[in-house]
């Protein structure tokens, strides 16, 4: 597994020649690492005195981001997956007719999983993005750059996720799901490119 193996050997293979891993696993790393510095920064408020009154709530925060990590984490090799099927299909015979019919349908049923993926892994980024502001307005003052940091890492999630949702739908068919997930990704970057800049600020104001 992808998430298994050491940073460095994972790097590596993001460098090389091959195709898989790439931007989409690359997205959905910096998402959980987002992820991973919300937690960090509960893990290092619950507990504390200073922060009793948002005690419970940090606890909250911190199992909706863990949770939100090993999504992210998993979706590193779920995109290598559907690159892996989009290739597939590519791949199949087209001399006949029937074949041809056959693999077309193969692939837009592929590009449309290839979509999804990206899609789910922005989805998550936005709520990594939704959560940093909460740690960064009551969590823990001494680690509030690292709040800052979560917010970043999870819109520049949001904004490479919705890149690979991008490439993938120019090449589908079925007009209505293009309508739909377009609508969805664009949504998500507009909400987000606002409150992704204002949490950097206010963190920044705090430093």
């Amino acid at each position: 597994m992808i998430k298994d193996k050491p940073i460095q050997q994972f790097l590596d293979e993001l460098a090389s020649k091959a195709p898989t891993p790439g931007g989409g696993s690359a997205a959905a790393i910096m998402g959980a690492m987002g992820a991973a510095l919300v937690s960090m920064v509960c893990n290092l408020t619950i507990g504390k005195k200073n922060y009793a009154e948002v005690d419970v709530e940090m606890q909250a925060i911190l199992a909706r981001s863990e949770h939100l990590r090993t999504s992210l984490t998993d979706m590193i090799r779920a995109d290598v997956d559907v690159f892996g099927q989009v290739m597939e299909a590519y791949g199949m015979p087209k001399d006949s007719g029937e074949e041809k019919l056959l693999r077309s349908e193969a692939i837009q049923a592929a590009l449309k999983a290839a979509t999804d993926v990206p899609l789910a892994c922005a989805k998550a980024s936005a709520e990594v993005i939704a959560l940093s502001r909460i740690v960064a307005e009551k969590g823990n003052k001494n680690v509030v750059s690292d709040a800052g940091v979560a917010d970043l890492a999870g819109y520049a999630a949001l904004k490479s996720a919705a890149l690979n949702v991008f490439v993938n739908i120019s090449s589908i068919k079925d007009e209505a799901f293009v309508q739909d997930r377009l609508a969805q990704i664009n949504t998500l970057l507009a909400d987000n490119e606002l409150s992704a800049a204002e949490i950097y600020t206010a963190v920044k104001s705090k430093l």
